[in-house]
């Protein structure tokens, strides 16, 4: 059953351990830990210095760890402009690029660009960043990204204001019947991810509340549970 036609419990919970809180000593490790702890995708967050205060990894890093990782590549490209950083990506090995409204001119385009190196398209609102901005391009998007922290640095508060805006998007999606992951990232814990998955999300991004646990199969195991 897809995203956009299940509810409640019927919904598949995706869990994505974020490497921004690995330890970088060994990624390699650390990225084979956690895919054999259950996690379903690994999250990359790709940051510049320019769109976002801080800055993380390129393709070169997402390229050396494809060849040791079978799980999907979710890159959340927090670059500007990123238009010119869509196929150098695709070829490192991302298998969905997800994109800002704000790091382009044009959001429609950039979707396209995407959709056309083969990968699925996000895109990604931040706190204060208003449905409206991905409204009207719901058929070339696979993926909806609510930052519940602002972007940049990992172990921010969860903005609890966001969980409206996730309630919303999951109406918006059911819908349009169109087979679309609405995933959180940021401040999502233990405590923060049933609130979550109440609202409607089906996808989690978690960096230190995974990679920070002394357990990463017991912490992924109880990212998914619903209370």
């Amino acid at each position: 059953m897809s995203s956009a036609t299940a509810t409640g419990s019927d919904r598949k919970i995706v869990i994505a351990p974020s490497l921004l809180a690995a330890d970088f000593a060994c990624l390699g490790a650390e990225v084979a830990a956690v895919a054999a702890a259950g996690a379903d995708w690994l999250h990359l967050d790709v940051m510049d210095g320019h769109f976002v205060p801080n800055l993380s990894f390129g393709p070169v890093v997402i390229k050396a760890l494809r060849r040791h990782c079978a799980l999907p590549f979710d890159v959340h490209l927090m670059i500007a402009p990123v238009d010119p950083y869509l196929a150098a990506f695709a070829e490192a090995g991302a298998d969905h690029i997800s994109v800002h409204p704000e790091a382009g001119p044009h959001l429609h385009r950039t979707l396209q660009a995407i959709r056309g190196l083969g990968k699925k398209a996000g895109v990604v609102l931040n706190p204060a960043t208003p449905i409206e901005a991905i409204s009207w391009a719901l058929d070339l998007i696979d993926i909806i990204m609510v930052m519940t922290v602002n972007p940049g640095f990992g172990g921010q508060a969860f903005i609890d204001s966001q969980l409206a805006k996730i309630a919303a998007l999951r109406a918006l999606i059911d819908a349009s019947g169109r087979d679309i992951a609405l995933q959180v990232d940021g401040g999502v814990t233990l405590r923060t991810a049933p609130l979550v998955l109440a609202a409607g999300a089906d996808t989690l991004v978690a960096g230190t509340a995974v990679f920070g646990a002394a357990d990463y199969a017991a912490a992924i195991a109880g990212l998914r549970r619903r209370e």
